[in-house]
């Protein structure tokens, strides 16, 4: 078995204009984000779990056959069991010895079943999305969003590293598909950053190994990637920041983490979660 293979100190760590197809977004999913889906994703962000989900089945509603209303239902599910567990502490992401002695999670099953639901019916959808491109392009970052949600949940809730891997290399595979048609899709770019930045952190030998299974493992890459999320992306830009802090405080390099964390902090000022890392920073 390979050590720290998805390393579990940074895993932890470790997320359309208006229509012109009727009942399917059209436009360039994420080039183009819906304002009514970023008010779900500000409020998620924000820790209104109860208002976003209320976005975003609204937006099921009067958009059935857009897979995007349910795979960000299904982010909401995930972000409010992030909460809940307090998984993504800092003080756990990273000081290895703290996280290795912290408590066992216990997931909500219902939670669980929530989550699952909405990523299935959004991959149906975006399994039955129309040839047209735009339609494709919207299919394409819902299927990115599921696999990376998926990966997450596996590797912060559920402790399946390798689950995590599969997860997270699809959706990097997806992420490069819709990017060569798609370039202006910055918030595909997460997908590329996470894999190469989080196995990038390995040492030489894993590194290797996992290049052999197909896997990604520039860490300088993974960050270049995550800063254009972070600078250009949409809906998943706030997350970005939150992934670059963590890579900043990892590097010592507090004057970056302390600039992140206090624009999220004002951006999103219900999120409690950004003002605790930020007091944490060591001052200068």
């Amino acid at each position: 078995m390979l050590p720290d293979v998805i390393p579990t100190r940074l895993l932890r760590a470790a997320a359309l204009s208006l229509l012109t197809l009727p009942a399917f977004v059209s436009a360039h999913a994420c080039a183009d984000p819906d304002p009514a889906l970023e008010v779900g994703y500000r409020q998620m962000y924000n820790l209104d779990f109860a208002a976003a989900h209320e976005t975003f089945q609204s937006w099921q509603h009067t958009h059935p056959q857009d897979p995007l209303g349910f795979v960000s239902d299904g982010a909401a599910y995930l972000f409010a069991e992030f909460d809940r567990l307090h998984v993504l502490e800092s003080e756990l992401f990273t000081d290895d010895q703290k996280f290795k002695a912290r408590q066992k999670l216990m997931p909500d099953p219902a939670v669980k079943t929530a989550f699952d639901n909405s990523l299935k019916k959004a991959e149906q959808l975006a399994a039955e999305a129309p040839s047209e491109s735009s339609a494709q392009h919207t299919a394409l970052f819902a299927q990115i969003l599921a696999n990376g949600l998926r990966g997450d949940y596996a590797a912060m809730v559920e402790k399946k590293n390798f689950a995590s891997l599969g997860y997270m290399k699809s959706s990097r595979n997806i992420a490069e598909k819709l990017i060569a048609t798609d370039p202006e899709c910055y918030d595909a770019y997460l997908a590329i950053g996470v894999e190469n930045y989080l196995l990038g952190s390995n040492p030489a030998p894993v590194r290797w190994i996992l290049r052999i299974t197909g896997a990604q493992t520039d860490k300088d890459e993974g960050l270049a990637r995550l800063h254009l999320t972070a600078e250009k992306g949409h809906y998943l830009a706030p997350y970005a920041r939150l992934l670059l802090a963590v890579a900043a405080l990892r590097d010592k390099d507090h004057a970056t983490a302390r600039v992140l964390l206090a624009g999220l902090a004002k951006e999103f000022p219900d999120n409690s979660l950004y003002r605790r890392e930020l007091a944490r920073i060591p001052p200068s």
